[in-house]
């Protein structure tokens, strides 16, 4: 339907796997794929022209599961959720002079507590902790008006909690 509505005429042929690399092959001239990052498409010299259909997958499970099962199930969910919630987070790391820790805990007070770490420089600590992707930069302004320097920022894998 989709060539269709635009008008498009095209032989169409099945490509298991790695269809990323028919147009540079030669075998065709575009592709479809189901994409998450597109960092594929991008290392094979190819952009995303149009979304033909956004989906999402589910877990599904019916009810009085058995005891063994719905403990297996309840583990997956639980490692699914860490990943989850890893993703709408950043850890990030920073050297504060002492004089400013107490305003950047405020501004980032992390899951439970950020970490601080004296520094060998006197008068200097490093804060580890934990943000939200959601408010990014606007923590990040926030921290460096309150004097943070150096700040790393690093992707999470997992949280659990």
């Amino acid at each position: 339907n989709f060539l269709d509505e635009k008008n498009i005429q095209a032989d169409i042929h099945e490509i298991l796997g790695s269809v990323e690399i028919a147009p540079s092959i030669g075998l065709s001239g575009a592709i479809f794929d189901i994409v998450s990052t597109g960092s594929t498409l991008l290392s094979n010299g190819l952009k995303e022209v149009e979304v033909v259909l956004k989906s999402e997958a589910v877990l599904v499970s019916r009810g009085g599961l058995e005891a063994e099962k719905q403990e297996i199930l309840d583990k997956l969910v639980f490692r699914l959720n860490s990943v989850m919630k890893a993703r709408t987070n950043r850890y990030v790391l920073l050297n504060a002079p002492n004089d400013s820790l107490d305003k950047i805990i405020s501004i980032i007070p992390g899951m439970k507590s950020p970490t601080v770490v004296p520094l060998a420089e006197e008068g200097w600590s490093a804060v580890h902790s934990v943000i939200s992707e959601d408010r990014f930069w606007e923590v990040i302004d926030e921290l460096k008006d309150a004097g943070a320097q150096g700040l790393l920022v690093i992707p999470i894998e997992k949280m659990v909690s």
